[in-house]
């Protein structure tokens, strides 16, 4: 029985509200002016983990930016699945080419345009959320 497809379909909405706070945050971590909103991003997949039902979830700080590890752990005697994805994005450069401002997301035709919504922070909100279905 297919259970995730009816999931998404009941929770559409708030996926993409969801998605939209995210990519509003400009994590570009090649831009030291975007440290704090590096900083940010982190703390919002910290509380996405948590939400989804993660056990344990710390942002660790490095010589960089910070990394949000996050644990769930269902049986110990089960295999370990390693999940690994990035929440910084690429500088938005050149802004003249852009129809919409980068971080300000815009709906057209069920598509969401903005900075790295699928290729990255799309991916990794995705995993965090279904995992707690």
């Amino acid at each position: 029985m297919d259970i995730i497809q009816p999931y998404i379909a009941q929770n559409k909405e708030r996926f993409i509200s969801e998605l939209i706070e995210l990519l509003r945050i400009p994590s570009v971590s090649a831009d030291s002016k975007y440290k704090a909103d590096v900083v940010r991003t982190a703390e919002y997949v910290k509380k996405a983990l948590e939400a989804a039902g993660a056990d344990k979830v710390e942002i660790c700080p490095t010589p960089g930016h910070p990394i949000v590890y996050g644990e769930k752990i269902i049986d110990s005697k089960l295999p370990t699945v390693l999940v690994y994805g990035h929440y910084d994005v690429q500088p938005p450069d050149p802004l003249d080419l852009w129809d919409s401002p980068p971080f300000e997301p815009v709906m057209k035709e069920e598509k969401i345009y903005a900075r790295e919504p699928a290729m990255i922070k799309g991916r990794f909100l995705c995993i965090s959320r279904l995992s707690s279905s």
